[in-house]
């Protein structure tokens, strides 16, 4: 059957021809724009991952429902052995402490609500690979009283590095407290709302205007994004669930989360559209070719060749067409991912940022699986209708097609 279909095949090079070029391009386009999805969930996952949140962070119970009205009830008193302790798991590669407040930044001649920042600079630094500088530096780890400033916080107060500003704010006991600090860089993040009252100082400085020795967070620095839903499990099983708790990237990303569900939706219609069209252009194809062999078709059955063969044959060719279109779209969209991610795809900044970001397309196992499964069955459905016709045509009208 499959030697007789390929013979079928090369006798008709024009109409392979058409019909191998709507599989192969039909394949090519979802191979590239799943894997320019793909790379929009990666560049997104890392970027909010190394600019802001860490892998998995911990903290006491209750404190991301009720910590902004009440932060020094969730404060975690011992971070010290804390941290010890989750520098032994594998994978970790930093912990790191954060102390958050909110207050008021002043320049001496105006002054805006800020959200505060108090973290370790060098681990930090560490991971915050997407922290962009806009200018001036990142912190390190000896300035005992410098800070960054977000880039909204910056055009606000007309900031730049080397200015002198001075922070405010509440300590646990109710008291106003202030001090004044050096500004070392301005960043920015993937997030313009958190730039906008974003400003980050050395933990030590921070503990001293909160006058306390503790800190409301822990994040962890993994070595690969990958290990993070399963050492999230073991941080939990180590950690009393009433007293932390324990969440990762993705549980606190918002955005990402619905940012990835709106792409999905999108990439799932555009898939069904290449489908139709797949089916539509294998369809055309195929009904024109069997229509110009029905008379041949005709002559099978007249010579005893029952109506399920004449059925099975036609399938056999176009499942043929199918794999070995959908094996060219694949090896053409490979190459043309290869092509574009060589040179990249400068792309504007996503909603909700002003920074912009250069983007590729992945060649993702599972997307190249996906279309090229796509391609093969949409050659499969495309041929059932005119296969059935043509297996259930009487044989007397079949023969006439001859004359």
């Amino acid at each position: 059957m499959i030697a007789l279909a390929l013979r079928n095949l090369m006798r008709q090079k024009g109409r392979v021809a058409i019909t191998l070029a709507a599989i192969t391009f039909g394949v090519a386009a979802l191979v590239l724009t799943g894997g320019f999805v793909e790379d929009v969930f990666v560049q997104l996952r890392e970027v909010t991952i190394h600019s802001q949140l860490g892998h998995v962070q911990i903290n006491r119970r209750g404190f991301h429902e009720h910590g902004r009205t009440a932060p020094f009830d969730y404060l975690l008193s011992d971070p010290t052995s804390l941290v010890e302790k989750l520098e032994q798991f594998q994978g970790v590669e930093n912990v790191l402490q954060r102390l958050n407040f909110s207050g008021l930044l002043s320049n001496g001649q105006a002054d805006t609500p800020i959200i505060g920042e108090g973290v370790e600079p060098g681990k930090e630094t560490r991971l915050g690979t997407f922290l962009r500088i806009a200018a001036g530096r990142h912190l390190a780890d000896d300035d005992a009283l410098g800070i960054m400033v977000g880039q909204g916080v910056a055009g606000t107060l007309n900031l730049r590095p080397g200015d002198a500003v001075t922070v405010m704010a509440s300590t646990p006991d109710g008291q106003l407290n202030s001090l004044e600090f050096e500004v070392v860089g301005v960043f920015q993040t993937f997030s313009k709302d958190y730039d906008d009252r974003a400003v980050r100082l050395p933990l030590g400085a921070a503990q001293e205007l909160m006058t306390t020795d503790s800190v409301h967070t822990l994040v962890l620095h993994l070595d690969r994004t990958e290990r993070t839903d399963p050492l999230a499990g073991q941080v939990r099983q180590s950690l009393s669930p009433r007293d932390f708790e324990v969440l990762t990237w993705h549980d606190l990303a918002e955005f990402y989360r619905s940012a990835v569900a709106l792409y999905k939706r999108q990439f799932g219609v555009l898939q069904f559209i290449i489908l139709c069209m797949v089916i539509l252009g294998v369809t055309n194809s195929v009904n024109m070719a069997i229509f110009e062999r029905t008379g041949e078709f005709g002559t099978q059955m007249a010579i005893g060749d029952r109506r399920r063969r004449v059925f099975m044959l036609i399938l056999t060719e176009t499942t043929l067409l199918g794999v070995l279109g959908s094996v060219c779209g694949v090896l053409l969209g490979i190459a043309l991912a290869l092509a574009i991610s060589e040179a990249g795809i400068p792309m504007p900044p996503p909603p909700n940022s002003n920074t912009g970001y250069v983007a590729y397309i992945r060649v993702v196992p599972a997307v190249v699986l996906t279309a090229f499964a796509v391609g093969l069955v949409a050659s499969v459905i495309a041929a059932l209708l005119p296969a059935s016709k043509t297996a259930r045509m009487p044989i007397v009208e079949a023969l006439r097609r001859n004359i």
